[in-house]
C-alpha cells in the first residue's frame, strides 16, 4: 500500500485538491481511503462521504495535534490495510503553522493558496519547507503576476520541492498530480520511520492543565519576549527551562 500525506492552512484547499486527486487515480482502478487529522472539529468526513470515498477522522482537541497525528499514524495504516485500499492519503490541517507530519520516505505534500499573502510562504515552516510537492490553489482569482510572486517566493522557501497549480474547483491539474501520488513507493509499516523534523518543543505547566496567568505559574519550558532590552531575559529563559 502506498501513503501520501497531505498538509496545509486552514481554508486553503486541501479536501478539493485530496478529492480531485482521487478521482484521476479511481479512474485507474486504485481504491483509496482518508483519515482526516484536526484540533477541535472537521466537516470534511460528509464531504468526503458524498464522493463515496472511506474516510475516518480524528480529532486532537486538548492535545498537540503534531503528537496526536504520530500516536495515531500506525493504527490508521493498519486500518487502511484492513480495508485493502491501494493508497491512504492522511490530511492535517496545521493550525499552528508550525506542524510538521511528514514522515521520511513518504511523499509529503503541503498545500497554499495563492490568497494568503505573498510572505506567507516564510511563515509555515517544515509543513511547506520539507515537502516534496507544494500544491498552490485559487490561482484563477489572482493575476498573473501575482501567480508568479507567489511561486517565486515559495521556492525561496523549498527550492527542492515541485509546484503544482490545481485549481481545486474545476479540478485542472489534479491529473499531474495524481501521476506523481501514484509513483510514490509502497510502504507496509511505519515502526521505526521518522519524522522529516522535529515537533514544537515546549512542555509547561499550561501544557499539563494550569489555567492561571503569573510568574509563579509558569514552570517548564517557556520563553520571555525582550520588551524592554532587559539583558537578564535570556537567563529567565534558561532558568525557567531547568526548573
Amino acid at each position: 500500500m502506498k501513503l501520501v500525506t497531505v498538509a496545509g492552512p486552514p481554508s486553503s484547499g486541501k479536501t478539493s485538491i485530496i478529492i480531485k486527486t482521487i478521482g484521476e487515480l479511481r479512474h485507474k482502478g486504485f481504491t483509496i481511503g482518508v483519515v482526516k487529522f484536526d484540533c477541535l472539529s472537521a466537516q470534511d468526513e460528509e464531504i468526503y462521504s458524498a464522493h463515496n470515498i472511506s474516510v475516518r477522522t480524528g480529532l486532537s482537541r486538548g492535545l498537540c495535534p503534531d503528537h496526536f497525528f504520530v500516536s495515531n499514524i500506525e493504527e490508521a495504516l493498519r486500518w487502511a490495510k484492513e480495508k485493502k485500499f491501494d493508497f491512504l492519503i492522511t490530511e492535517s490541517a496545521g493550525l499552528c503553522n508550525r506542524c510538521s507530519p511528514h514522515i521520511k520516505d513518504v511523499l509529503a505534500i503541503c498545500v497554499i493558496d495563492n490568497l494568503s499573502g505573498v510572505n506567507t510562504p516564510k511563515k509555515i515552516g517544515p509543513m511547506l519547507k520539507l515537502a516534496d510537492i507544494v500544491v498552490i490553489t485559487k490561482g484563477d482569482i489572482v493575476s498573473q503576476a501575482e501567480r508568479e510572486v507567489f511561486a517565486y517566493r515559495v521556492r525561496q522557501v523549498n527550492p527542492r520541492g515541485m509546484i503544482v497549480q490545481i485549481n481545486g474547483v474545476t479540478g485542472q491539474g489534479s491529473f499531474y498530480l495524481a501521476k506523481l501520488v501514484e509513483k510514490t513507493s509502497t510502504i507496509e509499516t511505519l515502526q521505526g520511520a521518522t519524522l522529516r523534523f522535529t515537533m514544537p518543543g515546549a512542555l509547561c505547566s499550561y501544557c499539563l492543565g494550569e489555567r492561571k496567568i503569573g510568574d509563579d505559574r509558569q514552570i517548564g519550558v517557556s520563553k520571555l519576549v525582550n520588551f524592554r532590552g532587559e539583558v537578564d531575559c535570556e537567563e529567565k529563559n534558561r532558568l525557567r527551562g531547568e526548573e
